[in-house]
């Protein structure tokens, strides 16, 4: 494996040489709660390689009193993080992959999707409702969330409870649930909820019958520069085939429909065999409107590919381990299921959200 011009070595303390890889993430617990993760798992394939784990705060971890909707920037929880990897200060960054945006600044790609925890949205309740469901709350029970997607889908669901917006982190938010009787439930991330070791929480996860999940949620991702082959070629062995088709057909999808979190947008993808499946959906603000629809591909695995057709970029994702033609069909798929939504009026839908949104 070669070494790029950026990357420095250091000395362990028998004078060998070893790789020092600089892993930038954002300052919250979870982030590096999620890095840690990614970091272990390089250790384990790389042992000689030294990492450095560096943090820093985003817009999106400064700006704690308004939606995040609102704020009306597309890399919210990136963009500093992407600063520092352009200025060769880190050599990988480690994200949520529902925070990066489905198109990357130029010079940038997301080299490897890691195998994806649950994906579903979770309902935690303040103490006192302990035991109970969306269903059983009292009527007019006050629900906070900062995501327009489970507003607009639970309010449709459960038309008897009222959403409010709730920021901060994990931690903030559950302090903000437990300490205060501003909410009865809030919902979060069940995936979040696991990393920090707070399941015990969960009261309810929440199927695609009543909440469809935000694209790419609960999967990690790994971004580098897409110049470093050297990197790109170690991050690649952390890709796990099924996590990274789905969550291409579900970026392709958000893609295609010019989505992102200022408009409810949600899916649900399943692989069973060589058959990869994908739900999506778009709603108006209220619930009330609402255009969803279905479809599949074959994604059946052909290793025979040569490494140019490896090289490809899928909705910011170059997945050099997965075969070319598997990530061609899913991004086929989710640009399919898009088209069918926008011929059906999803664009009205979605530019009526937005100003809606904007106006708020």
């Amino acid at each position: 494996m070669e070494m790029s011009e950026n990357i420095s070595i250091s000395q362990d303390g028998n004078g060998k040489a070893s790789r020092v890889i600089r892993m930038g993430t954002r300052k919250s617990q979870l982030a590096r709660i999620q890095t840690d993760s990614v970091a272990s798992r390089l250790k384990e394939i790389y042992p000689d390689v030294h990492l450095e784990i560096v943090a820093m705060s985003t817009i999106g971890d400064q700006i704690l009193d308004t939606a995040l909707s609102k704020i009306g920037e597309k890399s919210l929880f990136t963009k500093e993080l992407e600063n520092a990897l352009e200025r060769n200060e880190v050599d990988i960054v480690v994200h949520s992959l529902k925070d990066l945006p489905t198109s990357l600044p130029p010079g940038f790609t997301i080299g490897a999707i890691l195998q994806r925890e649950n994906p579903h949205d979770a309902v935690v309740l303040h103490p006192k409702n302990a035991g109970l469901t969306l269903d059983s709350l009292p009527e007019k029970s006050v629900i906070g969330t900062s995501s327009l997607r489970r507003a607009a889908q639970l309010k449709r669901r459960f038309p008897q409870l009222e959403f409010e917006n709730i920021r901060g982190n994990l931690n903030t938010r559950l302090k903000k649930l437990d300490e205060k009787e501003d909410y009865t439930a809030i919902i979060l991330a069940a995936a979040g909820l696991k990393r920090m070791g707070w399941e015990t929480r969960i009261s309810q996860i929440l199927g695609p019958e009543d909440c469809m999940y935000a694209v790419g949620q609960g999967a990690l991702a790994v971004e580098v520069r897409a110049q470093d082959k050297d990197i790109l070629e170690m991050v690649s062995v952390l890709n796990h085939s099924d996590t990274v088709l789905r969550c291409i057909s579900e970026r392709a999808f958000l893609n295609q429909l010019e989505g992102g979190c200022s408009v409810p947008v949600a899916v649900h993808t399943e692989v069973n065999g060589s058959m990869l499946y994908l739900t999506g959906a778009v709603y108006s603000l209220d619930g009330a409107e609402c255009l969803k629809d279905s479809m599949e591909i074959c994604v059946e695995i052909d290793n025979k590919v040569n490494e140019s057709a490896q090289e490809c970029v899928h909705v910011g994702v170059t997945a050099k381990n997965v075969s070319s033609v598997s990530l061609e069909a899913a991004e086929k798929l989710g640009v399919n299921l898009a088209k069918g939504l926008l011929n059906k009026g999803a664009k009205d839908i979605l530019t009526t959200a937005r100003k809606l949104n904007d106006a708020q």
